[in-house]
Formats: C-alpha cells, sequence, structure tokens
C-alpha cells in the first residue's frame, strides 16, 4: 500500500495531539498491509470506499 503522503497526517498530528497515537498506528498498519483484493481491504477498514485507478478513502 502506498501512502500519497505522511506529511498531511504529521502536520494534522501535531495540530491535534489526542490523535497522534490513532494516526500513527493507522499509518503502520497501511503502510504493512499487503491486501489482495478490496474485499479484504473492506474486512480492515469497514468505511473504506474505491474512488477509481487503485485509490481508496476511508469515509
Amino acid at each position: 500500500m502506498v501512502i500519497v503522503s505522511k506529511a498531511i497526517l504529521r502536520d494534522y498530528a501535531e495540530k491535534n495531539p489526542d490523535v497522534t497515537n490513532a494516526i500513527l498506528n493507522w499509518y503502520d498498519l497501511v503502510r504493512e498491509a499487503n491486501w489482495k483484493n478490496f474485499s479484504v481491504m473492506k474486512k480492515t477498514f469497514n468505511s473504506v470506499d474505491a474512488v477509481g485507478n487503485d485509490r481508496y478513502v476511508l469515509t
């Protein structure tokens, strides 16, 4: 899995320190993930949506 920009996550965490651990945990989980298909990803993140071109967002 490729995360487009860790800097955006880092900036958000700096402005919202109460969510820093959650963001870092999410980042580590996603970076290490090797989902075989959308269905498997959906089991990890129920709120994920496919937006095309192998791109996904959490809603």
